[in-house]
């Protein structure tokens, strides 16, 4: 039998090519084109033929535009009960583990990490989600004795405004998640704005149309790139 050729043995080993979608901002409850409609393109380091998306160019016209909507949204969302916000975090970590398989496949043609790596990172996600839920019955406050006869002093737990979440490449699930669910899941809103090296994994339709039907109405908010 003749040896195979190096392009041969690539074919075999090369992935199978997927339709290539386009992506959009997701602020305000909308998916968005960039201001200034510029696109990249997310390639697979592994087969740079591949583009995995095309993702908006965005600058500072759209992080404006996403604070605005974040904070607009601030003042309902933080006046959701805690316990209810955990509900939706919950709902979250389900379409986590229900897609684990393909959003971990997703990664790994986004930034290279084995499947055994990618499938640990996208459990982050759906753990923290679990996780925060639990915690939607657990903001407990303090109360401390007071030195006076006539007052009593505690503290309870509240909401700061707009959260801004700047993630690395490394882990694009694990990470974002640490910090983005316990910021939804104490009544911020948030402006998430993912490396843009791997910007795919968290652009997740179902994901954000349950955030937008279940009280969130867009607080999770993607800037691909500046």
């Amino acid at each position: 039998m003749p040896p195979k050729s190096a392009a041969t043995r690539e074919a075999k080993h090369a992935l199978p090519q997927a339709k290539v979608e386009t992506y959009r901002n997701f602020i305000g409850g909308e998916w968005v084109p960039a201001a200034e409609g510029g696109t990249f393109e997310d390639r697979n380091p592994a087969h740079w033929d591949e583009v995995v998306g095309v993702f908006p160019a965005s600058g500072g016209k759209d992080v404006d535009r996403a604070v605005g909507a974040a904070a607009r949204a601030f003042p309902r969302w933080s006046r959701v009960p805690a316990p209810k916000r955990a509900e939706v975090l919950f709902r979250v970590g389900e379409i986590l583990a229900r897609r684990k398989e393909e959003i971990a496949r997703l990664m790994t043609r986004e930034m290279g990490k084995v499947l055994a790596e990618t499938r640990g990172d996208v459990q982050e996600g759906v753990d923290t989600a679990y996780y925060m839920a639990g915690e939607g019955r657990r903001l407990y406050g303090e109360t401390t004795p007071s030195e006076l006869p006539s007052k009593f002093a505690m503290c309870v737990r509240r909401p700061v405004g707009v959260c801004a979440v700047v993630t690395p490449w490394n882990f694009p699930m694990a990470i974002p998640t640490w910090k983005i669910f316990p910021a939804l899941l104490c009544g911020n809103s948030v402006v998430f704005k993912p490396a843009s090296d791997t910007p795919a994994t968290l652009c997740l339709p179902e994901l954000l149309a349950v955030l937008l039907i279940l009280g969130v109405k867009a607080r999770t908010i993607a800037l691909p790139a500046f």
